[in-house]
């Protein structure tokens, strides 16, 4: 996917054109993604971690988003909490980026698949010391 492709999302052209860039989109999914309980994180590179450790927030890391000739399609990576049942989680991150997506930018999209990449032990180990 080259740099420079844009969405046009503008029906009336009239006043000019509205274009939507795909990382536009990827931070949309990422804070969509990232408001869904049972999420612990998305999965990012390299670079977003470092990037991460001095402090500015990654939104679009661990979202992909494809544009093909029939719509636009999005890759979603996470790392869910562990003792959430992943089909409930995965469909609330779907409805959750499609909602905000069509109330944002009126795009409807193709697909949104959800890779879980992982489980976050975290959460377990805190309550089974608590409980001791």
């Amino acid at each position: 996917m080259s740099e420079n492709t844009m969405l046009n999302v503008s029906e009336d052209s009239s006043l000019g054109k509205v274009e939507v860039a795909p990382v536009v989109i990827e931070v949309i999914a990422g804070i969509a993604t990232t408001e869904v309980g049972g999420v612990s994180s998305t999965r990012g590179n390299f670079a977003s971690g470092v990037v991460e450790r001095f402090g500015k927030k990654a939104h679009g890391k661990g979202i992909k988003v494809e544009l093909t000739e029939s719509g636009v399609m999005i890759d979603v990576f996470v790392v869910l909490d562990y003792g959430v049942t992943i089909p409930v989680v995965a469909q609330k991150i779907q409805e959750n980026i499609r909602q905000a997506l069509i109330n944002m930018t009126a795009l409807e999209i193709d697909e949104i698949n959800v890779h879980v990449v992982g489980v976050q032990m975290e959460a377990a180990e805190e309550t089974e010391e608590v409980q001791e």
